[in-house]
């Protein structure tokens, strides 16, 4: 496995823990009767839009 192919299974692993975390937060918030969005759960989720373009570029190489 080369090293690019290692961080593309970090990274791939990095995408799926903050995707759980965001429904996690998205959860929680339904349970509490919140209407809207969690702020942390939008900074998850575009943390995982960041690693799941890193991941489209190495894909690429």
């Amino acid at each position: 496995m080369s090293d690019i192919d290692a961080i593309i299974s970090d990274l791939e692993r990095a995408s799926e823990a903050l995707n759980d975390a965001a429904m996690s937060l998205i959860t929680g918030a339904i349970r509490n009767g919140e209407k809207e969005r969690p702020p942390l759960e939008k900074k998850v989720s575009q943390a995982r839009r960041s690693v799941d373009k890193a991941l489209f570029i190495l894909r690429s190489v």
